[in-house]
Parts: C-alpha cells; structure tokens; sequence
C-alpha cells in the first residue's frame, strides 16, 4: 500500500524533493512536551493530503528540551514534510497566539490542532474529503475523551441535527437557546456513542450542526482571512478563554461550518493550561448578545446575499464540473445547479482558459 506523499522508512535516508503543503497544521503550545509529542506522532500518521506543521511555543524552556518532541519533529522531516518551529514569548492571550499562527500560514487550507489531541491514521484525509464535499467555511472534528466510554449521555446525544441535502449552510449563532442545545454534544465520548447508535462505519462522513468545535478545526484559509480571523484579540484581555468559539462563529455567519462524525479525533484529557475563563471571549465582542433578535438576523442575511458572492459560496455550485474545465463548462455546471445570476455573472467574468482544479477557479474569482 502506498503511504501517498507521505515518505515510508525505505526513503528516508534519501533527499527529499520539497512537498507544496495543501494545508497548514497550526499547533499553539505551551508547557506540554509530552502531549505535544503524542500529538505530532498523530500527524506522522497522516498520509495524505501534503501539509506543513507549523508550531507556536510559549513554553518557558521551549520545546526543544524535549527528547520526544525533538524526535517526532526528525519523523516528520524524514517523511518529507516541513516542521516550523516559532519562539513566540510575549504573552498576550490565545486569540492573538492564534493570530500569529495564522499570520505565518501560507497554504490554503489551514488546520488548527491542539496540543493535546491524537488523530487516527487516515483523519486528515477524511475531514479534506469533507471541506470538499461541503464547500464552506470550516469543518471539525470534536474531540473525545475515550475514558468516557461507558458513559453513555443520551440526553446529550438526543439533539444531533445532520445537515439535509443542501449540505453546509451561514448561519448566526450567539449565546442563547440553540447553542446551549447543540454544545453538550461534544462532551466525554458522546460522538463514539452516536456514531455506534448510527450504525456508521469508519468510511461513512456525516456533516452537523453545530454550536462550535474544539481542539481541531480545518478552516478554508480563504474564509477565516476574509471573516477576520483572529483579529479581535485586541479586545480581549490576555487571560481570556472561548477564541475560538468566536472566530468560528464569524466564519460560520458568512460561509457555514459543521462537524464531522465519526471523529477520530481523542482528547488525551491532560489538565488545562487555560485555568482562568473568568473572561468569555463572545462577552466581549458581541456584549450584546444574550438573546437572538431575529429581525437583525434576518437583516444580516439580506446583507450577505446582495452581497456580490464569494469563492466559496459559488463552488457549492460546482461540485459536477471535471475537471481540467473550461469557463463554459464552468457556467454550464452552475446553471445546471440552481444558480442564480449573479454566480453566473462571476463566472462569465473569468479569464478564458483551462482550469486544472477547484483552487484555480476559487484565486481567478478573487482577482477578477
């Protein structure tokens, strides 16, 4: 079996050609040698599609003191993958650690991974598959704590809500009824639960609704940039907790998000670093958001749809297309799924030429 770009034992000891990294993994970190080199063992498991590990390290003796870490970083290089390691000392908050990571990302895809989950050989390759499938702004994978096999939450797992035909969706979401129903999902093992009570099998994807995902989120690059990634972290005081949830939610409203089930994705339940919540990110940034006013939902969504529409909004429109395509072909395809003019309109406005894959046609739309 081939082990895709991934490098097997029998080359390492061979110059390795320089991989175009498809994905960014962006790893935060701080204080946890050891869970950080369970979780670069996971990735040097993955063998598809090409990606880069880039690491942030707030540690105080930096990783490197760490005879495992250092070793799992010689595993992935050997593998032919490429493995930043960044020094980031000054402290002021995961919202801007994250920031920085994304900063320094390059691919189009970016995957943000804890330092504290292991993913099963083949996860990556499954959430990729699943972003493609979807087309939106991010998918995830919520962790699981395996200890909690035997506890079975069925009041916690009764409000799972699979995404229809119409696949991924925006929507807003803020604190109030429809968080606090979907959140309890993700606790203990309740997605190794559902997915036994589903019958799914190891190749079965199915996407979800969701409140917000922890621990290992893959975002179109595209789609976190554009919603504004991680920028309020100026807003925020450096002890903060609950980043993430925002940033999604900004990404959500614009391009949709969900979950992914089965998740290979294992907590390996070490304590938190993060001790002090006493500050909620959303509190900050939306101060005003302890009830959902419909009427400015709505008034967001008529915004966005007159909005001239973005990359990854029009290709739900193409998921028929075979590629290499050409414009018409393009445009063929779209009319054919139900789109409306002003997709239509992008897609006539772009270059004629040859479209070797979906990327191409999502930059010619961002620069037309």
């Amino acid at each position: 079996m081939s082990p895709g770009s991934r490098r097997g034992a029998a080359q390492w000891g061979a110059p390795a050609e320089p991989q175009t990294a498809e994905l960014d993994v962006l790893v935060p970190t701080s204080g946890r040698n050891s869970e950080l080199a369970v979780t670069l063992a996971g990735l040097a498991a993955q063998d598809d599609p090409p990606f880069r590990v880039i690491v942030g390290d707030q540690s105080d003796s930096g990783v490197l003191g760490s005879p495992a870490v250092r070793a799992m970083m010689r595993v992935l290089r050997a593998q032919g993958r490429a493995v930043e390691l960044h020094r980031h000392r000054e402290r002021r908050g995961m919202a801007e650690h994250r920031q920085f990571l994304l900063d320094l990302s390059r691919a189009p895809r970016v995957l943000y991974l804890d330092d504290d989950v292991w993913l099963e050989p083949g996860a990556l390759e499954k959430l990729v598959a699943a972003l493609d499938e979807q087309r939106c702004g991010f998918v995830g994978y919520a962790v699981q704590g395996l200890s909690f096999l035997e506890d079975v939450r069925p009041e916690e797992t009764q409000h799972f809500e699979p995404w229809g035909d119409e696949g991924v969706q925006p929507e807003r979401m803020r604190p109030g009824p429809a968080m606090e129903r979907r959140w309890p999902l993700h606790n203990a093992a309740n997605l190794a639960h559902l997915a036994a009570d589903l019958g799914l099998s190891d190749g079965d994807r199915i996407a979800y609704r969701i409140a917000w995902v922890g621990s290992c989120v893959l975002f179109e690059r595209r789609a976190l940039v554009a919603a504004g990634g991680f920028d309020f972290w100026e807003s925020l005081p450096p002890r903060h907790a609950g980043e993430d949830r925002v940033a999604q939610w900004r990404v959500m409203e614009c391009f949709g998000g969900a979950g992914i089930v089965p998740s290979p994705a294992v907590h390996l339940e070490a304590p938190t670093t993060i001790v002090d919540r006493r500050h909620e990110a959303s509190n900050f940034i939306y101060p005003r958001s302890g009830t959902d006013d419909p009427d400015e939902a709505r008034r967001r969504e008529e915004t966005r749809m007159s909005e001239q529409p973005n990359p990854i909004q029009i290709q739900k429109f193409l998921g028929g297309v075979g590629y290499p395509a050409g414009r018409d072909d393009l445009v063929a395809t779209a009319r054919d799924s139900g789109a409306d003019e002003r997709v239509l309109d992008a897609l006539r406005a772009l270059p004629e030429k040859q479209y070797q894959k979906p990327t191409e046609v999502s930059d010619a739309l961002s620069d037309s």
